[in-house]
């Protein structure tokens, strides 16, 4: 079993039980939807895992791409899924104030990483729906209390970019050791139709696959950016300012070499 990480709290045995989420009704405003939708479905998982009688095997191995990965290609022969974060952080943007017309430049991203191979490995499902609801929690709280709400998932690692091309993942922290590096853009397709717009309708950026970059540590060799929330900037300049940040979540998925 290549997961050496612990299951979240919400899906740990303990939980099991526990009392399940109540139903919310379903003409609600964007965010409490997205919130409702996840404590809906892991009350469903929970009840399913009592009836079960055991808790979920944490097994990265066994986990596949979703199909809508598909023009992105499948992960280089050899290599095997490392990890599963959730980022959660801002896509930024330049504008030429002079050209109301102008399309926004993007200038690289910034995120917390939190650890979900667990939770993916286990449900992927409901790791989809998390990404979508910790959107609407604020990032500035989650970084203080070194844990992504509304699951508790511990940080894992950060994400940023060294210059207008090219993003770091550093995925050492003192839990764990997981490796660092730089990668570059190999292969890219546009976000399901269905994926969750952002905090103020923002569309969803695309699905990526990245190569490694270099030499990276931990043996990382590829990272794909899945189930995307927001983080896509406006189709023109006309009232942004020069440099502006949209919020987004979305799930990267670590490849390795042994």
């Amino acid at each position: 079993m290549r997961c050496s990480l612990l299951l979240v709290p919400a899906l740990s045995a303990s939980t099991w039980a526990a009392p399940a989420f109540p139903k919310v009704a379903a003409a609600l405003a964007p965010n409490v939807q997205a919130i409702s939708d996840y404590f809906n479905i892991l009350a469903t998982k929970v009840q399913q895992a009592r009836v079960a009688g055991s808790a979920p095997v944490c097994d990265l191995s066994k986990l596949s791409l979703p199909a809508e990965a598909e023009a992105l290609g499948q992960p280089s022969p050899g290599l095997y899924l490392k990890h599963v974060a959730i980022g959660r952080g801002t896509q930024n943007y330049t504008c030429d104030l002079s050209n109301s017309t102008a399309v926004p430049v993007a200038n690289g991203a910034v995120a917390t990483l939190y650890n979900a191979s667990c939770v993916t490995s286990a449900f992927p499902d409901v790791s989809a729906m998390l990404t979508r609801a910790s959107l609407h929690f604020d990032v500035a709280d989650n970084a203080a209390l070194q844990r992504l709400a509304p699951a508790d998932l511990p940080v894992s690692g950060l994400h940023y970019f060294t210059d207008g091309t090219t993003p770091f993942f550093g995925l050492d922290t003192p839990q764990w050791q997981l490796g660092e590096g730089t990668f570059g853009k190999n292969a890219s397709t546009g976000a399901p139709l269905t994926a969750a717009k952002g905090k103020k309708g923002e569309a969803a950026v695309p699905w990526l696959r990245l190569a490694a970059k270099g030499t990276n540590t931990g043996g990382l060799q590829e990272v794909y950016r899945l189930e995307t929330v927001g983080g896509s900037a406006p189709a023109t300049c006309k009232g942004m300012p020069a440099t502006f940040e949209i919020q987004y979540s979305t799930q990267y998925w670590f490849y390795a070499s042994s």
